[in-house]
This record gives structure tokens, C-alpha cells and sequence, in this order.
């Protein structure tokens, strides 16, 4: 049986213990789909990279600005963990995952059923996305409360799991992977800026 959660800590821990920027004050979990994504036959599918920022990549942002907390604005260098490629370990790994655990028809979406009655979206993503979201969530609050955030930069810094939007399901992910109020700063901003 595949033990994904334990795959893709030992990959994130390597990641991220490589890092030797001082200023950093968030970590990217994107998690994202897209049509262009496609693997075994597959379109749709979900990768998933790590990434950061730094204080210096936003000199005079203010603590709730977007230019701080919105992705778009961030330097975006990210190391892929989960990618669309045949030689991709992580895609292989996740493909058997989602075998063993009778996932089928990865990157299909029912659009009817994803808005409700005054059309705000309510789905979770193509299949396999919110399956894979709620694994990296785990991990992600497993970082956390093990110390291991806060021992390699010194301080409590979040991780902020996201995609190019910030729906529902996102936001509920950040939310669970900084039990501690790691996050805080990040949810209050985006409340103030309407994404919540």
C-alpha cells in the first residue's frame, strides 16, 4: 500500500531544507489543474509544486496588501513535486495512489453540479484534485506541528495551499494545514481583499 503523505513529506522536507533566502514569510503549496495537464491518457490532472516568498520580493507591501498574500505577484520559481510528465516519480506515485484507493476518471469535472442556485462554485475541482489537496493538507499541518516550519526559519511562517484562485476549498486547506494561527495574517488579508 502506497503511504503518499510519507512520499511527499520526505520530498517537501528535501525541498525546503535546501532553501537559504533569510526573509522568507510564506510558503506556496500550489495545487493546481488544468485541461493542459495530461498523463496516461488523462487531461485535467493535478500537479502540485513548493515555492516561497520573501520580504524582499515585496518591499512596501503592507501586511494585508495582495501584493504580499495574492500568488500572482509572487516570484513564482517553483520546484515540482507532482508534474505531468512520464518521468515524473511524484505523477507515477500519485496515478498508483489513486488506483488503490478506486479513484477513476481523474480530470473529469460534472460543471452542472459544481454551482448552486445563485451560482457560486460549491465543487471541489476535477476528480483526484480534492482527493490530493486533503493528502498535501495533512502533510502540510504534519510540518507544522512537528516543528519543522518553525525550526528551519526560526519562526512560525505559514503554509499557504492555493491554486491561480483562492476558492472555498483552498482557503478550508490553509486554514487546516496552520493549526497554531500560522496562517492568521494570510486569512485576514483575504477577507479584507473579498476572496473570503
Amino acid at each position: 500500500m502506497l503511504d503518499l503523505q510519507a512520499w511527499l513529506e520526505s520530498k517537501l522536507r528535501d525541498v525546503i531544507s535546501a532553501w537559504n533566502e533569510q526573509d522568507i514569510y510564506a510558503i506556496s503549496f500550489f495545487v493546481y489543474a488544468n485541461e493542459a495537464h495530461e498523463y496516461r491518457g488523462h487531461t485535467n490532472v493535478t500537479e502540485f509544486s513548493v515555492s516561497y516568498n520573501t520580504e524582499s520580493d515585496c518591499i512596501g507591501a503592507g501586511e494585508s496588501s495582495e501584493a504580499r498574500w495574492n500568488y500572482a505577484f509572487w516570484r513564482q520559481d517553483e520546484t515540482a513535486i507532482i508534474k505531468a510528465e512520464d518521468e515524473n516519480e511524484g505523477m507515477k506515485i500519485l496515478f498508483d495512489w489513486y488506483a488503490e484507493n478506486g479513484i477513476e476518471n481523474i480530470g473529469d469535472e460534472d460543471c452542472a453540479a459544481c454551482y448552486d442556485g445563485e451560482m457560486r462554485y460549491i465543487g471541489k475541482g476535477p476528480v483526484g484534485y480534492y482527493a490530493l489537496l486533503t493528502e498535501i493538507t495533512s502533510v502540510a499541518k504534519k510540518m507544522q506541528e512537528s516543528g519543522f516550519i518553525q525550526n528551519k526559519f526560526g519562526a512560525a511562517i505559514p503554509i499557504i495551499i492555493h491554486d491561480l484562485e483562492y476558492p472555498w476549498y483552498v482557503i478550508e486547506a490553509t486554514r487546516k494545514a496552520n493549526p497554531n494561527g500560522e496562517a492568521d495574517v494570510f486569512l485576514a488579508a483575504m477577507k479584507e481583499l473579498g476572496a473570503l
